[in-house]
């Protein structure tokens, strides 16, 4: 019914930069969160950045001020921009999606994941 599916996903150095993207597609009506969380070997899931429909964001206090969570919601689809990288920051990263669908369910749905490495 709804797909999320990311993209931007890689090794990097220390230092570097990468970008990440998540188009939905389906029976959407509205998106009301979109966002990224990252889960690293051995951790639990958690929370990256959100950001509403209303441009009201929220960062991990471990990625404040390198990351940038950006979204277009005529195209539904959000970003994450990743700047001054470090090894802790390695993790899969998810897309996520707070959907109204068109029958006016409100569902939440998941991307697949992308794989971020960040080593030397």
């Amino acid at each position: 019914q709804v797909q999320l599916v990311e993209s931007g996903g890689g090794l990097v150095q220390p230092g570097g930069s990468l970008r990440l993207s998540c188009a939905a597609s389906g029976s959407i009506y509205s998106i009301y969160v979109m966002g990224w969380y990252r889960q690293a070997p051995g951790n639990e899931r958690e929370l990256v950045a959100r950001m509403s429909s209303g441009d009201s964001t929220a960062y991990a206090d471990s990625v404040q001020g390198r990351f940038t969570i950006s979204r277009d919601n005529a195209k539904n689809t959000v970003n994450l921009q990743m700047n001054s990288l470090k090894p802790e920051d390695t993790a899969i990263y998810y897309c996520y999606g707070d959907v109204r669908t068109r029958n006016l369910r409100r569902t939440e749905y998941w991307g697949q994941g992308t794989k971020v490495t960040v080593s030397s």
